[in-house]
C-alpha cells in the first residue's frame, strides 16, 4: 500500500475491509481494484464565480465559465457561497433566493459540500438598514438569519454565523445599519444572536465563528462566548496573506493558540500572490489601491512553493479540518490582487498544479490492485474519506475512517 509522510499520519486511516458477493459468499483470493473519490478533509474554495452560470445567467461567458469550474472541481470539495445581505437582498424583501439555490445544487450535484458566508457582518450590510431603530435593526436580522439558515436547509448545512465580531462595534469605515446594533447590545450578545438563531432554523449545522483579527482580541471573545454558554461548532481564521507569507512557524504558533479551545479549526479564507508584494506598512488590506496588480513569473514561482509549504503545515496540524482558498482565478479577485490558481487568461499557474500535487496524488489513492485473503478480508489505507472498491463488473462504496468495514460488490 502506499506510504504516507509521517506529519499527516493522523489524517490517514486503515481498515480491515470484508468483501462479499453479492449472495453474500466471501470473496477469497480475489484482485480488486480500490480508488479514493473524495477527501474526508475540507479542501474548498470560493464558489462566486460560478452563480451566473448555475443560474442560467452567464451569457457568452458561459463556455468561460464552464472551463473554470472544470479545474475548479479537479482540486476542491468544498465551497463557500456568497450571502452578504446587502448583496443577497438589496431590495428590501427581495433576496436573491433562486440564484443562491441554484447555485447550491449545482455544487451539491458535483459532489461539493457547501457553506454559506456570512450571516452576520456590518460590512456589505444593506444601504435600507440604514437609520432603522436598533430593535427594528435587530428583528430584522433575526428574521434574516433564520430565514436563511431554514431556506437552504439540506443544501447549507455550515455557516459563517458571524463575521469579524472583534471590530464589529467599533467599525467606521462605512456607515452600516449593524454596528450600532453590535455598539448597543455588545459582541457577546451578537454572537448569541447569530448562534441562537440559527440554531434554531436548523439544529443540525455546523456554525463558525470566524475573524481576521487572530490576536488575542479574538482568543478573548471566544473565552467570553463560551463562558456565555453559546455553542459553537468551530472557529474560523482569515489568512490573506498580500503582503507575505507569515510562514509555517508563526502559522502553527497561531494554531496551536486556538487549538486551545478544543474546537475544529477551519480556515476560512487564505491567499498568497503571485505578484508583487503589498507594502508591510499598509494596515487594512482594503487601503491598497493600485490600477493594476499583475501576476508575474516570479511571483508565481514564490506562490507555488508558499502554497505547498502553506497547505504542508496546515494539514499537518491536528485541529484543522478544512482549508479554504480564496478564489479560483484572478479575474474579479479580492482587492484586484493575482491571488488566484488560475490566471485571468484562463491558464493555470504554477501553484495551481502544485496544488494539485498534492491533494490528488500525494495525499490520494490512486486506482490500485489489492487482493483478498481466504477470509475475504483485505488491508486498505489512505487518507480519511470515500472511497470505490471493484473486480469485475462489481463495486461498492466505503468509507475509510479507522475502523472495521464490511462491503458488498453489487454487479447490478
Amino acid at each position: 500500500m502506499k506510504t504516507f509522510d509521517p506529519a499527516v499520519a493522523h489524517r490517514v486511516a486503515e481498515a480491515s475491509v470484508t468483501v462479499r458477493a453479492a449472495d453474500q459468499t466471501l470473496l477469497a483470493d480475489t484482485d480488486l481494484t480500490v480508488e479514493q473519490t473524495r477527501h474526508a478533509f475540507g479542501f474548498g474554495n470560493i464558489g462566486f464565480d460560478f452563480v451566473p452560470l448555475a443560474a442560467g445567467e452567464a451569457g457568452e461567458e458561459a463556455a468561460a465559465l464552464e472551463r473554470l469550474a472544470r479545474d475548479w472541481l479537479e482540486l476542491f470539495n468544498t465551497a463557500t457561497l456568497p450571502f452578504y445581505w446587502g448583496r443577497y437582498e438589496p431590495q428590501r424583501g427581495a433576496p436573491r433566493v433562486d440564484a443562491l439555490r441554484s447555485t447550491a445544487r449545482w455544487f451539491r450535484d458535483r459532489g461539493v459540500a457547501l457553506k454559506g458566508h456570512p450571516l452576520v457582518w456590518h460590512t456589505v450590510a444593506p444601504s435600507w438598514l440604514i437609520d432603522l431603530p436598533t430593535d427594528e435593526t435587530e428583528r430584522l436580522l433575526r428574521e434574516r438569519v433564520r430565514r436563511e439558515v431554514a431556506q437552504f436547509a439540506g443544501l447549507i448545512d455550515t455557516w459563517d454565523a458571524i463575521n469579524e465580531v472583534v471590530i464589529m462595534p467599533v467599525f467606521d469605515a462605512e456607515p452600516n445599519g449593524i454596528t450600532p446594533l453590535a455598539r448597543a447590545r455588545g459582541r457577546v450578545a451578537m454572537m448569541r444572536l447569530a448562534f441562537d438563531e440559527a440554531r434554531a432554523a436548523n439544529p443540525a449545522a455546523t456554525l463558525l465563528l470566524n475573524d481576521f483579527d487572530l490576536s488575542s482580541a479574538y482568543e478573548i471573545l471566544v473565552e467570553a462566548a463560551l463562558e456565555a454558554g453559546i455553542r459553537i461548532d468551530g472557529l474560523g481564521l482569515q489568512t490573506h496573506m498580500h503582503q507575505g507569507y507569515r510562514g509555517e512557524e508563526r502559522m502553527t504558533a497561531i494554531l496551536d493558540r486556538f487549538a486551545r479551545f478544543g474546537l475544529p479549526l477551519h480556515l476560512t479564507e487564505t491567499s498568497l500572490v503571485s505578484g508583487d508584494l503589498m507594502p508591510p506598512e499598509i494596515v487594512d488590506l482594503n487601503d491598497y489601491q493600485v490600477p493594476s496588480w499583475p501576476s508575474t513569473p516570479e511571483g508565481e514561482a514564490r506562490q507555488a512553493d508558499e502554497l505547498v509549504r502553506h497547505y504542508r503545515s496546515l494539514v499537518a496540524h491536528p485541529a484543522v479540518e478544512s482549508i479554504t482558498y480564496w478564489g479560483i482565478t484572478d479575474a474579479g479577485a479580492w482587492l484586484g490582487a493575482p491571488i488566484g490558481l488560475v490566471r485571468a487568461d484562463g491558464t493555470r499557474k504554477p501553484s495551481f498544479d502544485a496544488l494539485r500535487a498534492l491533494i490528488k496524488d500525494e495525499w490520494w489513492l490512486s486506482p490500485t490492485t489489492l487482493r483478498t485473503g481466504s477470509d475475504g478480508r483485505v488491508q486498505v489505507r489512505g487518507f480519511r474519506g470515500d472511497y470505490r472498491i471493484s473486480a469485475g463488473g462489481a463495486a461498492a462504496t466505503l468509507r475509510l475512517d479507522g475502523g472495521p468495514v464490511a462491503v458488498t460488490l453489487d454487479a447490478g
